[in-house]
């Protein structure tokens, strides 16, 4: 669980699960984090409009123990176009999307999947930063709804034990985002709000 002096050594390998809500216009999403191959995976499936359209994506996203992203695959709907993507990073962190290389994301530790709030996970848990640290993160963010890969700098303090400060391009987009105790998303201001949430060990909780 998060706390003052989180490691992600200290964090359990457990499976959660969590449920979220849109609330500028109709949407949910549905995640789940489990141990994979000694890291770990993030899957889910969003399913919202956009700009009116009904879209669905599903995607898996797996990390190493460090949580820096090795794969990515986004699959789905985004209106009646049908959406593929696969990416993957190789260990001098170079990133390809189909294969083919997108050299502006070298270096880039998370990927931000720009119609979800689960990627904001990814860096939580990789910096384990305590109360009043700060750090910047280059993370590849997968603009939406166009669907294209682009460098985005962040910036993540953590204020509270369960809140973080962020922003983004250069200070242009800000919010403190509030999370739970492994590190999901429960409410990010304007956007999404956790409805509802599971861990591996039957306990159950909601709101």
């Amino acid at each position: 669980m998060l706390g003052d002096d989180a490691t992600t050594a200290r964090l359990p390998l457990k499976t959660t699960s969590i449920l979220w809500r849109r609330l500028d216009q109709p949407g949910h999403e549905f995640a789940r984090l489990a141990p994979c191959d000694g890291g770990w995976l993030l899957s889910g499936a969003a399913v919202l409009a956009e700009a009116g359209e009904p879209c669905r994506l599903d995607y898996r996203i797996r990390c190493d123990a460090q949580w820096r992203t090795l794969e990515v695959g986004i699959e789905g709907v985004v209106g009646t176009r049908e959406v593929a993507l696969r990416v993957t990073v190789d260990e001098a962190q170079r990133w390809f999307v189909d294969g083919v290389e997108c050299a502006a994301l070298a270096g880039c530790q998370d990927v931000d999947l720009g119609f979800s709030p689960s990627t904001n996970l990814l860096p939580i848990r990789r910096l384990a930063l305590a109360v009043g640290e700060q750090a910047s993160v280059r993370a590849a963010w997968l603009r939406f709804p166009q669907l294209v890969f682009e460098p985005l700098e962040q910036v993540y303090r953590r204020v509270e034990a369960r809140r973080y400060g962020y922003e983004s391009g250069g200070g242009s987009f800000r919010a403190e985002l509030d999370v739970d105790d492994e590190g999901f998303v429960v409410r990010y201001p304007d956007f999404w709000e956790r409805f509802a949430a599971g861990t591996g060990r039957g306990r159950r909780r909601r709101g």
